[in-house]
């Protein structure tokens, strides 16, 4: 029988590229790039099991990859300044050539700022974990990339599923809360006027009826509202206004075993997410139910291939099957092994632990 957590170390040890760079899919041509967010979320969990050498590389990867653009970055932030439009040569990408370079191969979503964010909260994590002081490149692009963010942190962008770039994403606003947080935290800097602007505007925004939405003109949730308070802390996970959330995504988005994306999505026609699922078990065992994260763990474990790899998504409970053979045709095979499937399963597991 596999042990799916050595698996999935050994599996996100096979696919870090020698650069540092955590490849998203190794088997999935659109996924064969390094995303700050699944890259962050990757490397928090090898911190959490003591592969701090791998996590430090992956941010000494991505460091390098802001500092290189040191000059394009500072010009947005001046141009963001003066309240000039940003162009697309001037924004940072969201996913890199294991090298580093702008993933350019493929037209894609670029502009999102989550994943930034999530970097930042990540390379705290990092420092904490590993006991070792943070490289000076790693500060600087760090602070870099807060200012960059505090600077944008209002402007639409792609969400975290690089879909509705016309709105501003309560999860994205979440992760930059967090990141500019954990900066503070690392640095000592204030940056208290740029966070309480980010909670004002989700506060007088983003919440309708009791309970947080997923974007703007909307009023649905999205699992991604769970980061809200796990990792990111703008709520915490007693808040009566995540309560209502956490109701609300469990009723309309666990229609199985796992959980979807929000209602309406049919990429691949709308699966249970594997690393959604952990991430609502990471919730879970943050609020002390450690009966229900361990269903969430259980799911997922049985959904291992016998080599012990982890999907993206499982083609189960579909919101709209009609959509699950046209992506088939389209990309192929359901991205797999997905190194933030593993990454997310890792940290629910020793979320369950201690």
């Amino acid at each position: 029988m596999v042990n799916l957590v050595e698996t999935s170390i050994n599996i996100i040890q096979k696919f870090q590229s020698e650069s540092g760079a955590y490849v998203a899919s190794p088997n999935f041509p659109t996924y064969n790039y390094c995303w700050f967010r699944d890259g962050a979320f990757t490397a928090y969990a090898m911190d959490l099991y003591g592969q701090t050498e791998s996590s430090r590389r992956f941010h000494l990867w991505a460091s390098k990859v802001i500092l290189d653009r040191k000059e394009m970055i500072l010009i947005a932030i001046e141009k963001a300044r003066k309240g000039l439009p940003i162009t697309i040569q001037e924004q940072l990408h969201t996913r890199y050539t294991l090298e580093g370079e702008d993933g350019t191969k493929e037209e894609w979503p670029n502009f999102q700022l989550d994943g930034l964010g999530t970097w930042l909260w990540s390379l705290q994590q990092h420092k904490a974990y590993s006991n070792l002081e943070i490289p000076d490149e790693c500060l600087k692009a760090a602070n870099l990339v807060a200012d960059y963010l505090s600077v944008l942190w209002h402007n639409p962008c792609y969400d975290c599923w690089e879909e509705f770039p016309d709105d501003i994403h309560t999860h994205t606003l979440a992760a930059i809360y967090g990141g500019l947080s954990a900066l503070s935290i690392m640095d000592g800097k204030d940056r208290s006027g740029t966070i309480k602007q980010i909670l004002e505007f989700v506060d007088e925004n983003l919440i309708y009826d009791g309970y947080f939405i997923k974007k703007t003109h909307s009023f649905t949730v999205d699992a991604s509202l769970l980061g809200l308070a796990v990792p990111y802390g703008l709520v915490a996970v007693d808040d009566q206004r995540f309560d209502a959330t956490l109701r609300r995504i469990e009723k309309s988005l666990r229609n199985g075993g796992g959980l979807h994306r929000y209602p309406t999505d049919t990429y691949y026609g709308g699966g249970e997410w594997i690393l959604l699922t952990a991430w609502l078990g990471w919730v879970y065992a943050s609020r002390g139910d450690l009966e229900k994260a361990g269903e969430m763990l259980s799911w997922i474990e049985k959904q291992a291939d016998t080599n012990g790899n982890l999907p993206e998504q499982i083609p189960a409970t579909l919101n709209d099957p009609n959509y699950y053979v046209p992506w088939l045709r389209q990309w192929g095979q359901i991205a797999s092994p997905l190194l933030w499937s593993h990454a997310n399963y890792l940290i629910l597991k020793k979320q369950i632990q201690n």
